[in-house]
């Protein structure tokens, strides 16, 4: 099975009720690249009231936390900018 941003835009709008969300599939530019066979490469950008009052790391653990059963599933790479509401501009 292959993982699709629609998945992932699900999941991350589900577990962190995000208000704003993007989510780029990259994949075709990593093309040919040794990690592209294990799976897909993704850019999310997300700002959400969840990650008011948190540091960078706790944010993508947030993330990583809410994809944990699609990451198997053919994520290889996922860029992450997460905000709170308060820095988003």
């Amino acid at each position: 099975m292959s993982v699709s941003a629609t998945d992932i835009e699900a999941c991350l709008r589900e577990a962190l009720a995000p208000s704003a969300l993007e989510v780029q599939d990259d994949s075709h530019l990593h093309a040919g690249h040794a990690g592209a066979r294990e799976g897909r490469h993704f850019t999310v950008r997300i700002t959400s009231a969840r990650f008011a009052g948190t540091s960078r790391v706790a944010r993508h653990r947030l993330v990583y936390h809410a994809l944990q059963t699609l990451i198997p599933q053919g994520i290889h790479a996922l860029a992450i900018e997460a905000r709170a509401p308060e820095e988003a501009g």
